[in-house]
């Protein structure tokens, strides 16, 4: 009988008391460079290599807050956010307090226009520009690889 409901929780029980996954949202920021396109990557504050991300921003769209995060975590002052996500990825999110939750982060191409040096985390991060394929090898997450890996910019 035990079998039978070890059964029954892992099969319907377990995922109907389980959270979906929370929502952030993600910058790809693009550019033309030198040797082609180049996206941004920052630091998380672990050190990782990461897209400028976040959480939603209310009154924004989810768009709109992925150009909110690119500004405050890149400096990017300038550019072109299509509304649709061109993906999305699932991690974990890791809090300072040792609590760790699901996430889906929706990443929005962004067409940079313009990069300032002094923006709100400048003194906290470190950002650079690399090819889509170098960024994969940087970043942890598989989705956010395939994402990157597939990328080509308009």
């Amino acid at each position: 009988m035990t079998s039978m409901f070890q059964s029954f929780w892992a099969g319907a029980l377990r995922p109907f008391f389980q959270r979906p996954p929370a929502l952030q949202v993600a910058a790809l920021c693009h550019r033309h460079g030198k040797d082609g396109v180049e996206v941004l990557l920052v630091t998380s504050s672990s050190g990782r290599w990461i897209l400028p991300k976040g959480w939603p921003i209310d009154g924004l769209s989810a768009a709109e807050a992925a150009k909110q995060e690119a500004w405050e975590e890149g400096g990017i002052k300038k550019g072109t956010t299509e509304e649709t996500a061109i993906g999305s990825f699932l991690a974990e999110k890791h809090f300072d307090s040792g609590a760790v939750i699901p996430c889906e982060t929706r990443v929005y191409a962004i067409d940079t226009a313009k990069v300032v040096a002094d923006y709100p985390e400048a003194d906290r991060r470190d950002r650079i520009w690399v090819s889509p394929a170098k960024a994969a090898t940087m970043v942890t997450e598989p989705g956010l690889q395939d994402i990157l890996t597939g990328f080509i910019a308009d």
